[in-house]
């Protein structure tokens, strides 16, 4: 059967959009019946005269809404459907996979720079399954755990810690928890007998600052100069809890120099509050030594330490952690008892991942990630510079999981996302990361590298340039 869509010029819509209605409509009209094999992506361009992605988003459009199926060395082919309600309804057969893994945008981008992404092309699958197998056999982990975590885990993650982020900490000190939100708000909760008012960095990420100020604290942005929070403005905003991230500020990238860290803990002294060091991805840092941590300066630091697992490993396991002060270990038990506390951390996850850095795993996995994102980093910063030039000012660079684009433009920030999307690249503006939701003179883009390919980089950015300066 010779099937040759009409694609339409003259118009705004995008040819993988105009393909997937054109498929859409005819399997839903019966015109192409149920089994009937699709064009390859290469044919069907190489018919339409056009190049094989808009083809391949149009497919996995219909791929995901379960109109077509993909059969290993064979292509794709239409799925039996029948109509409820109006609506077209798949008619795959009930089984293993019959529902879909969820993704926060179904849509696939070619060019895809969001800052959640991960690569796990040198995931350690073989060794974490191992691992895990091992603990399903010890039938004492499907008990209830410690609400604190698990011993040997808080062990592993004080000595890593000590090792490598230069911190001061005992196992002890370390609280596990299946999400930074869980963290916070336990925290926000042992915190409550201060005077209730919460600094923090704007722009900046704002879970920890909206927990805070949903559990009654008053919420207090505080501006950044060049070298990380304006310690003027933190002074005169009477806060006694400050929320940063020193090692590399997120979004903007700047690391706090040591005179400001410094003065920062004799902020802390001179207010007796908290500094909630947030170093969420400290150990990537891919030029110049790693950046100690804040909490490790001085002994007995006012420093609460928050770290995760989610990118130097998986967002999937679910594995969040704090470093409390040795002050605030009574208030945290209090309130263990207080609220009848279970663990919200995988015990299976956390005694894997135990073993995963006692034996070694993690530190070799951390390398091999390491020099991975770098050389992503590197090719995003080149490619930037070689096609945006004089149109753009590259920040952050050298450590994390994104670098910022700043622009200027005659389309508004909503305009060039979309000119973007219609082109098959995903980016993200900085506007969100503002907690007052301000505009600034000029446009910023937050441009992720961890989940895009390293040889689509290039690509996508020269694509972005184009659409946004044809």
């Amino acid at each position: 059967m010779l099937i040759i869509p009409k694609l339409h010029e003259n118009t705004e819509v995008p040819y993988y959009i105009q393909l997937y209605h054109y498929f859409k409509n005819e399997i839903i009209g019966g015109v192409l019946a149920p089994n009937i094999r699709l064009p390859s992506i290469r044919s069907l361009a190489s018919q339409l005269g056009i190049s094989s992605t808009p083809v391949e988003l149009a497919y996995q459009q219909l791929l995901s809404e379960g109109f077509i199926t993909s059969r290993p060395k064979s292509g794709y082919y239409v799925l039996p459907i029948h109509l409820s309600y109006g609506k077209a309804v798949s008619m795959k057969r009930p089984g293993p996979s019959s529902f879909p893994i969820t993704a926060r945008d179904a849509q696939h981008y070619p060019y895809d720079f969001h800052i959640s992404k991960n690569d796990f092309s040198v995931f350690p699958h073989k060794i974490w399954r191992s691992l895990y197998q091992e603990q399903l056999a010890n039938e004492e982990l499907l008990q209830y755990g410690d609400p604190q975590g698990e011993p040997g885990l808080r062990a592993s993650i004080s000595a890593y810690l000590n090792s490598f982020r230069g911190l001061q900490c005992s196992q002890e000190q370390v609280v596990i928890g299946g999400d930074q939100y869980t963290l916070a708000s336990q925290l926000s909760l042992m915190l409550q007998n201060s005077t209730g008012r919460l600094g923090f960095e704007d722009p900046g990420y704002h879970l920890v600052p909206s927990t805070f100020a949903r559990n009654g604290y008053e919420a207090l942005p505080i501006d950044l100069q060049e070298d990380g929070l304006n310690l003027i403005t933190l002074y005169q905003s009477n806060a006694n809890i400050v929320y940063v991230s020193p090692s590399h500020q997120f979004p903007m990238g700047m690391t706090m120099p040591i005179g400001k860290r410094l003065a920062l803990l004799e902020w802390a002294k001179v207010r007796q509050g908290y500094i909630i060091e947030d170093d969420y991805d400290g150990e990537f840092r891919y030029h110049g030594r790693p950046i100690p941590s804040l909490q490790g300066l001085v002994a007995n630091s006012p420093v609460i330490y928050m770290g995760s697992f989610a990118q130097s490993l998986s967002p999937a396991l679910c594995i969040h952690y704090m470093i409390l002060p040795k002050e605030l270990l009574p208030l945290y038990h209090c309130l263990k008892s207080e609220l009848y506390l279970e663990h919200s951390a995988s015990r299976l996850n956390q005694i894997a991942l135990h073993y995963f850095i006692e034996r070694g795993h993690f530190g070799r996995h951390l390398r091999k990630m390491r020099q991975l994102y770098q050389r992503k980093h590197d090719v995003l910063l080149q490619s930037l510079k070689k096609y945006f030039g004089e149109c753009g000012i590259v920040l952050g660079r050298d450590a994390g999981f994104h670098l910022l684009l700043r622009i200027s433009h005659d389309h508004t920030k909503e305009q060039l996302v979309s000119l973007a999307k219609k082109a098959g690249v995903r980016i993200t503006p900085m506007s969100y990361t503002w907690w007052d939701k301000r505009t600034s003179g000029e446009l910023e883009f937050i441009m992720g590298f961890g989940g895009i390919a390293e040889d689509r980089i290039a690509e996508g950015i020269r694509t972005l340039k184009n659409v946004w300066y044809p």
